[in-house]
């Protein structure tokens, strides 16, 4: 009895101890606040609490690369060299050092994919992914997209009869998710064979790209590709002994430029490209005012129903999916700056505006910043907000938009994030010197600390926030993966003329098409034109029922 007395005793008394150290903790923190005006930097608060017993946070000094390695096409990556800071050979998809800081989500096996012998049930190897073992969760996965994709469904069955790409030979390059996946299997259901890789370091589904492989489609990707597993897996895909493509399916143009500049003699081969992405058309276009594009392609990124449902729809919903996921934030009274006021851009305005965010717009086009002020946003220059700033977004597809000098004058606590597909848009390869120390918190979400201890939230390392860090609507992605593959269907079965060696936008009777096919998931019932109207009107009844310059 007396033992636990005593024991009672000492808890008490430490317990008192522990109160007081609290309370003295809080004075001294009371009277620096008091005496320096509520002004106390973050490095005063910091050891202000120094007294309180805390776990050490173990911070991660980052190395600097020398910034005149390049990686160079004649140079393949070797396997002793596949994890280094090379540079990437194309302003695009890994257009930053990559793994200094690159932090991917721990996993109990650390091999990389490339050093595994892996062999799904049919006995075939020709894939590399995390792990195969996973394909019956991502089967699950496909399944519930197929669901929300039933346009993309009703297409593959109402063309599989026909097999309009019996002897196309496609290789794609685009986010390896569920919804892709769908994609990927109409393709094969239409006549197509297909090899695939991600345009994207971070956004692949390792369990759905493991399903793809089981069933037959030869996947290499993996989430949390180092640089050189990236451009490795694009080759692979692209050079494959035996097998020669003869389409093109990109997202941002990373497989175009690679077999272009590196397989010249197959890029000639080709009869059709379909690239979806504002960085990658536009690359595509500067191929071409060259004269150095000698295939058709179609740029989808500009087709109505990518344009205005990917865009600015699905980065509605999912800009604040991928802030909150990986942030926590609260939108109400937080000052946002959107880079852009593009599709992407008005999306992202919309949603933050809603929920009570002070939202401002940089844009370099009078047009677009006219329909910015319209829409109740104010029209500024980043230099001056950049101190007073919660948040920065970047939707432009341009490249360094944000840079080192800005970075350098944020305020503590600001959350800088890239909503288009390159990550060249804010300036990260800057923030990778020795007097910057990085600190992982979470997946994708990084603390750059400074010298006087503040920090900025750098998420999913300026790569594309919804698909690197949360996920995009299925629906949405339906439409888009409906346009691609009529895209594909259009360019393979062209007659020989119809399109030049240039970049064209996807017809309008088939942007429609595309839509009508989606109407019936919202029970919507068309309204249909009398004779005489259509004739009023100078239209087919048919459609198409606006010209390919009316702005939607």
């Amino acid at each position: 009895m007396s033992d636990s007395v005593g024991d009672g005793k000492l808890e008490v008394k430490q317990a008192s101890k522990e109160v007081k150290e609290s309370e003295n903790v809080a004075e001294k923190y009371s009277a620096m606040t008091v005496s320096k005006n509520s002004e106390m930097n973050v490095g005063e608060l910091s050891a202000a609490f120094t007294a309180v017993p805390t776990h050490k946070s173990v911070k991660k000094q980052i190395q600097f690369a020398n910034q005149e390695d390049k990686q160079e096409f004649s140079k393949f990556p070797t396997k002793a060299g596949r994890r280094s800071l090379s540079r990437s050979i194309s302003q695009s998809s890994t257009d930053s050092y990559s793994s200094a800081a690159s932090y991917t989500d721990s996993s109990d096996d650390e091999t990389s994919p490339r050093d595994k012998t892996q062999v799904n049930s049919k006995g075939g190897s020709d894939f590399c992914v995390k792990n195969i073992k996973q394909a019956e969760f991502g089967r699950r996965e496909i399944e519930i997209a197929e669901q929300d994709m039933s346009a993309l469904i009703s297409l593959r069955k109402r063309a599989q009869g026909e097999k309009p790409l019996a002897g196309a030979k496609i290789v794609g390059c685009t986010h390896i998710t569920a919804q892709t996946a769908v994609l990927i299997e109409t393709l094969v259901a239409l006549g197509a064979e297909c090899r695939w890789t991600a345009c994207n370091i971070y956004s692949t589904q390792n369990e759905v790209a493991s399903a793809l492989s089981e069933s037959g489609v030869a996947v290499y990707a993996w989430k949390g590709e180092s640089e050189d597993d990236f451009w490795w897996c694009i080759d692979r895909c692209a050079n494959m002994e035996g097998w020669q493509a003869n389409m093109i399916l990109d997202d941002g143009g990373d497989l175009t430029h690679w077999v272009y500049k590196k397989y010249p003699n197959v890029f000639k081969k080709i009869q059709g490209i379909v690239e979806e992405s504002v960085t990658g058309v536009h690359r595509l276009y500067q191929l071409s005012k060259a004269g150095k594009l000698s295939v058709p392609a179609m740029n989808v990124n500009d087709s109505v129903t990518k344009q205005k449902f990917d865009n600015m729809y699905c980065c509605r919903e999912s800009i604040l999916d991928g802030l909150k996921r990986t942030t926590d934030v609260m939108f109400g009274g937080k000052q946002v700056v959107v880079c852009g006021y593009g599709e992407v851009g008005k999306g992202c305005c919309t949603a933050l505006k809603a929920l009570g965010a002070i939202v401002c717009i940089t844009e370099i086009d009078p047009i677009c910043a006219l329909q910015a002020c319209m829409d109740g946003f104010r029209v500024v220059k980043l230099n001056e907000v950049i101190r007073q700033v919660d948040v920065i977004i970047t939707c432009t597809g341009n490249k360094n938009v944000v840079i080192r000098d800005q970075l350098d004058r944020m305020k503590n606590g600001c959350i800088v994030c890239n909503m288009g597909h390159s990550n060249t848009e804010i300036d990260v390869a800057s923030l990778r010197t020795p007097e910057l120390t990085w600190e992982r918190v979470r997946s994708q979400v990084d603390h750059v600390i400074w010298p006087d201890g503040k920090r900025v939230v750098l998420l999913a390392e300026g790569r594309l926030l919804n698909l690197s860090c949360s996920t995009v609507p299925t629906f949405v992605l339906s439409i888009t993966a409906t346009t691609q593959a009529l895209a594909l269907i259009e360019l393979y079965n062209a007659p020989e003329g119809r399109y030049k060696q240039d970049v064209y936008l996807l017809p309008k009777k088939m942007d429609e098409y595309v839509a009508s096919l989606h109407l019936p998931t919202f029970d919507a019932h068309l309204t249909e034109l009398s004779d005489e109207q259509a004739k009023y009107l100078g239209l087919n009844k048919n459609g198409p029922f606006k010209p390919n310059y009316y702005r939607y």
